[in-house]
């Protein structure tokens, strides 16, 4: 029986690190409310769990919607948030966020981090789950204010967390980083390779058939 990804994700990025690495995955986006799932959390909730709890709420709504791959499919949720002086950092949205946020970040490190939610459908119904994130550091370059306008009106920085990109325009701007680089675009291919581990899919299942 073929095992089936299914990338709970509208995120081009995630969707291009799997297929680069030989899966096709079915993209289903879910309509989760990101800040209501975060306002729901204690105060005290960590970053890494705040991050973990946004991926499994968006693999939670795919799994409810995908019952035409549920003979034997993987649900894969994934979120991104920078963390810059203990504060997570999502996506700015407009233009002031993203210039704000680069005036805290520039010349200095940041950690991204990326929760992890993998659910395992047998015949429609739920039968494993394993979570888990990944931290890279990422060191930013200092750009100069015309190449910080130029990156800003592309609008490339709105809608991505953190407000940059690894694997887009927002690279010129980073020296360098510790860790994952998959990660860092979205989706962790060493921690994916685990946690698929741990609901019973071999990676290898996965890759590209000449069917899809």
């Amino acid at each position: 029986m073929t095992t089936t990804l299914v990338l709970a994700s509208a995120s081009p990025a995630r969707r291009e690190v799997l297929r680069s690495a030989g899966i096709d995955p079915v993209v289903r986006i879910s309509d989760v409310d990101e800040d209501a799932v975060a306002a729901a959390l204690p105060a005290d909730t960590t970053p890494q769990t705040v991050v973990v709890e946004l991926a499994r709420a968006k693999a939670v709504a795919v799994a409810a919607v995908v019952p035409e791959y549920a003979a034997d499919c993987v649900v894969v949720g994934c979120d991104s948030m920078l963390l810059v002086d203990g504060v997570l950092q999502g996506k700015p949205h407009t233009p002031e966020v993203a210039r704000a946020r680069w005036a805290e970040m520039a010349g200095r490190s940041a950690d991204l981090i990326t929760g992890h939610c993998v659910l395992r459908l047998i015949d429609g119904e739920i039968v494993a789950e394993s979570v888990d994130c990944s931290s890279t550091t990422v060191h930013f370059a200092k750009p100069e204010p015309d190449e910080l306008d130029a990156y800003i009106a592309t609008g490339e920085p709105l809608q991505v967390a953190g407000a940059f990109t690894l694997d887009g325009l927002g690279g010129w701007f980073v020296d360098r980083i510790e860790g994952d680089p998959s990660s860092v675009i979205g989706i962790g291919l060493p921690l994916l390779r685990r946690l698929l581990g741990d609901v019973g899919v071999a990676v290898a299942q996965l890759w590209r058939h000449t069917d899809r």
